[in-house]
């Protein structure tokens, strides 16, 4: 679920953040600027936003008299909850897709807007290709990311409610450092350094099907 709701918005604003509107360099400062957020003060700001009591995404439902949730304390919104709280920091992923946008040549554009194609065009036949490498890149990063999550199990739900949100690495540590079972823990790590080298080498291998380089050459 983390790894698409990564890729997809972070593209997205990527995309908004490329465009040459006034104010452009002020936007991508804010959009980076939560990911250099130490990672306690986040999960504190997501804490309260989320409280189902006295929570300001709460509080602006009942004013809209949409329904509230429980977020973090219901075992079905649990996990939703937490991959939200994740695109808090995808500041680092934008800047690595705005650098892949910013590689592609003006000219290819300037062919489709003689055809006259309009955005959907270039955004099909120019910009998604032509950023693939981008997306491979980020798509491995993320994977790796998402088996990594610790942070938001630890701060935010301890692994609750009824272990709904135990992410791999938080039940590693919590072997390893509140059980005292270090060859257990030591096990687990193995595992899941099997788990990520499994997960990387099937998206390379797949990649070659869809990841484009300029001039024609596929990874």
């Amino acid at each position: 679920m983390r790894v698409p709701a990564v890729i997809i918005v972070s593209f997205v604003i990527a995309l908004l953040l490329n465009l040459n509107v006034k104010g452009r360099s002020i936007f991508r400062t804010i959009i980076y600027l939560p990911s250099i957020v130490p990672a306690v003060a986040s999960a504190m700001i997501w804490m309260w936003l989320v409280n189902p009591d006295l929570g300001l995404i709460n509080t602006v439902l009942s004013w809209l008299h949409l329904p509230t949730g429980n977020w973090l304390y219901s075992e079905g919104s649990v996990i939703p909850s937490v991959v939200i709280t994740t695109l808090w920091g995808i500041g680092g992923t934008v800047i690595i897709f705005l650098a892949g946008l910013s590689g592609i040549p003006k000219q290819y554009y300037e062919s489709i807007d003689v055809d006259g194609g309009g955005w959907y065009s270039k955004l099909r036949h120019i910009t998604i290709p032509m950023v693939t490498p981008t997306i491979f890149f980020n798509t491995i990063m993320t994977i790796i990311g998402s088996f990594q999550v610790f942070n938001e199990a630890y701060i935010l739900t301890q692994g609750g409610p009824n272990n709904k949100s135990l992410f791999y690495v938080f039940y590693l540590w919590r072997t390893g450092f509140r059980d005292t079972e270090m060859g257990y823990a030591s096990a687990l790590a193995w595992v899941l350094f099997v788990i990520i080298l499994i997960f990387t080498f099937f998206v390379f291998k797949t990649s070659k099907s869809w990841v484009h380089y300029e001039g024609g050459e596929r990874a």
